[in-house]
């Protein structure tokens, strides 16, 4: 949902592949092994794939296990609580609730949290709906404050 851009697609986009790179020398074990490892380390699954595509030189970990981080993290009980780009927003949310603390009048970051919360609850809508988030979840930002603080 962008609502920035009015017109265009204009971005990169990666190249139509159906297998692994002919070039990867990773087998479907070792990458498995990998994300469990660097999962338990405590990187978020985002996190993961770049140190995967970084570090390990593998490109797109899909390529290779033909499922998502995610989806590995599930299978081996290390999966977050609460999907990631729900709490990356959550987060920024609270760094905002923050700010408007110290600067009251800062009308424009009051409109950005407003347009924020919005977003949020769209896609806590949307988790619950596909069964990512238990029917009785809700956003409460002071709940929020303290599952920042918390671990992810």
């Amino acid at each position: 949902m962008n609502k920035k851009r009015e017109k265009g697609q204009s971005h990169s986009t990666r190249p139509v592949r159906i297998g692994p790179p002919k070039w990867l020398r990773f087998s479907v074990e070792e990458v498995e092994a990998l994300i469990v490892e660097l999962a338990r380390k405590g990187y978020s699954p985002s996190m993961i794939g770049i140190i995967l595509r970084d570090q390990y030189g593998i490109p797109l970990a899909k390529y290779i296990l033909g499922r998502k981080i995610t989806q590995v993290l599930e299978e081996n009980g290390l999966a977050p609580q609460i999907p990631e780009d729900l709490f990356q927003l959550i987060k920024k949310s609270v760094n905002l609730r923050r700010h408007l603390e110290e600067h009251p009048k800062d009308y424009a970051a009051k409109k950005g949290l407003i347009d924020l919360e919005s977003k949020i609850r769209r896609l806590v809508k949307y988790y619950k709906r596909v069964g990512k988030l238990p029917p009785d979840w809700k956003y409460e930002p002071e709940k929020a404050r303290l599952l920042v603080a918390g671990t992810f």
